[in-house]
């Protein structure tokens, strides 16, 4: 009788184990299919894993044959990984051709006031305000054969014809380039330069920077692919232990 209690209770266990184990799995998949984001884990560091793909959609919502990352998950995102114990760092894969410039920035920011070690790489491009998102880690990698286009802030559709419109421009401009220049080695000056030269983009105001020219000004840190994001990535996440005295 005993044997059979114990036999029962055991199936209990494993049948309740199998189905946490089934919403842990099905989660992951929503995770990936929803938010673009996968969290893996090993002795070393656990990482939470952040995909900025396509364009950065913020308050007008785009049409749905476009490739978009929501601001409005990502920002919840990034305030889990930063209050969730178990997670250790933040790598941010970045292949976007820009977006909305508020939700952009927004998301740079908080990225840049995280505590936890946070690295960026870009894959294939990282365009207009994905230039905010890819310095705004702690360190930051581009792949050999992405690219990055530096442009001054544009609007599409009805613009207000007074000075109050400049001037807001103005200002929105010099915010980009303070948050690009106070979290990357590139100069003012020469942020100004790049965002306004004349020749490089067909009828547009401009620069293009590939991987070598993107870290030669300071842009990014390193040239690199994902196994570099991923050794530093673990070199940060040391460092903050040792630090802690974990």
């Amino acid at each position: 009788m005993y044997n059979k209690i114990t036999e029962v209770y055991a199936e209990v266990i494993n049948q309740s184990n199998n189905e946490n184990e089934s919403e842990i799995e099905e989660q992951e998949r929503e995770n990936i299919t929803e938010l673009g984001s996968v969290e893996t884990k090993n002795p070393r560091g656990n990482i939470h894993c952040l995909n900025i793909i396509g364009q950065v959609e913020g308050h007008m919502v785009l049409p749905p044959q476009n490739k978009t990352t929501k601001y409005e998950h990502v920002i919840p995102q990034l305030i889990a990984v930063e209050e969730n114990p178990e997670i250790d760092g933040l790598l941010v894969v970045l292949n976007t051709v820009g977006g909305d410039v508020e939700a952009g920035l927004a998301i740079a920011e908080m990225i840049a006031s995280m505590g936890k070690p946070t690295v960026s790489l870009v894959l294939g491009g990282g365009h207009s305000i994905g230039v905010p998102l890819a310095v705004a880690s702690d360190y930051s990698f581009i792949a050999p054969t992405a690219t990055m286009t530096v442009h001054p802030l544009r609007m599409n559709g009805l613009v207000i014809g007074v000075m109050q419109t400049f001037q807001y421009f103005q200002n929105m401009q010099e915010r980009i380039t303070e948050f690009v220049v106070s979290n990357s080695k590139i100069s003012h000056d020469e942020f100004k330069q790049l965002m306004l030269t004349t020749d490089e983009i067909a009828n547009d105001v401009g620069s293009i920077l590939f991987a070598t020219k993107a870290v030669e000004c300071g842009l990014i840190n390193e040239m690199g692919g994902l196994k570099n994001a991923l050794e530093k990535m673990y070199e940060l996440i040391d460092m903050q232990r040792k630090e802690s005295g974990k």
